[in-house]
């Protein structure tokens, strides 16, 4: 297997411990990780060292869906998160390893993703594209400050 790998640099403007919130909460990953176009079903998730994953993407149109799972291997609250990524379909052989770096800057969050090891059935480019796409959605779910309703 080549090492297919891809790269993404954002800077967001909200502090890191919201975006790495967002990573670790389940029902954040739900919102924001599947590309446009799919829905994400997150089964389990144990975010802690040595803690494990299992989620699953369904294309919206289709109908067809496909699982991974993997285990989480690094975590630096606000700073790291490093974790494996391994899709049950056999077609798609192989364990990826997921870097997020989060950066505190002047203006918030820098952060930096590096996904190692994708199948080769999978052009590393519409890896990109679909990461491109999710980091789309993590914007929009972490930017807006919305205040709690004022209780009545």
């Amino acid at each position: 297997m080549k090492n297919n790998s891809v790269s993404l640099h954002r800077i967001l403007p909200v502090p890191p411990e919201k975006l790495f919130k967002a990573f670790t909460d389940a029902d954040a990953m739900a919102a924001w990780i599947p590309p446009y176009g799919f829905l994400c079903k997150v089964h389990n998730m144990d975010a802690t060292i040595g803690g494990k994953y299992k989620m699953s993407f369904t294309n919206f149109s289709t109908g067809s869906s496909h699982s991974f799972g993997g285990e989480y291997l690094e975590i630096v609250p606000n700073e790291l998160i490093k974790y494996t990524d391994q899709f049950d379909d056999e077609n798609l052989p192989g364990k990826m390893i997921t870097t997020v770096k989060f950066k505190k800057v002047s203006c918030g969050t820098e952060l930096n993703i590096t996904q190692e090891g994708i199948p080769e059935a999978i052009p590393a480019e519409l890896c990109y594209l679909g990461w491109q796409e999710s980091l789309d959605k993590l914007k929009r779910l972490v930017e807006p400050s919305i205040p709690d309703a004022p209780e009545v």
